[in-house]
């Protein structure tokens, strides 16, 4: 998976790549979906959701630039994988999903796998998590229409955002980064995720 699918399409980042290497995937998949475990796509779990596809959850983690010492919030924990991808970089990892089976699966996952540097918690994820804030950076599995503006309020000055950003079909992945209470922002490649719920998702 890492050597056809990542570093073939460009992944550089040996601690990214190491991660993708170091954590279980399968573990995070249904039991009936455990063979498409490294299958070049999302894959559902369950809940109209879906484990995102390796490139995008080894993309994304890139444009994150997370460090060790960093504090993560992810938007959308779904399986936990990303969640479990960010743990295993040393970050402290806060994880919000908003349906309460989804999230009580990947704590349970994530907890028999020993990632203790990752919280799961239940909520919109829309308006962030304001508990844990501030963060040093924000990451977003699911296509939101805009960048909510309670992820900037909770966002640390030189943080950064990286989220599908576009209609409810098409999105491009957007790195956004907090700089004087402003957002600069560079566009990635074009990508499609299942909808982010909430008052500033599309439910507004």
């Amino acid at each position: 998976m890492v050597e056809e699918q990542l570093i073939r399409r460009g992944i550089k980042d040996p601690r990214v790549l190491a991660a993708m290497v170091e954590v279980p995937r399968h573990e995070f998949m249904p039991p009936d979906r455990r063979a498409d475990a490294h299958y070049d796509g999302a894959v559902p779990i369950g809940e109209g959701q879906t484990i995102s596809q390796p490139y995008m959850v080894a993309l994304m983690v890139e444009l994150l630039e997370v460090t060790p010492t960093d504090k993560v919030l992810e938007v959308g924990a779904g399986s936990g994988y990303q969640a479990a991808v960010l743990g295993q970089l040393g970050a402290e990892v806060y994880a919000i999903e908003l349906i309460p089976t989804l999230a009580s699966r990947a704590e349970a996952t994530l907890q028999r796998l020993g990632y203790e540097n990752v919280h799961v918690v239940v909520g919109d994820g829309s308006k962030g998590y304001a508990k844990a804030a501030p963060y040093d950076c924000i990451i977003v599995a699911a296509a939101a229409p805009d960048i909510s503006p309670a992820w900037v309020e909770q966002l640390n000055a030189g943080g950064r955002i990286v989220a599908p950003v576009g209609s409810l079909h098409s999105q491009v992945c957007t790195v956004a980064q907090k700089r004087d209470d402003s957002l600069h922002t560079v566009h990635s490649i074009g990508c499609v995720f299942v909808p982010l719920r909430g008052q500033y998702g599309w439910d507004a």
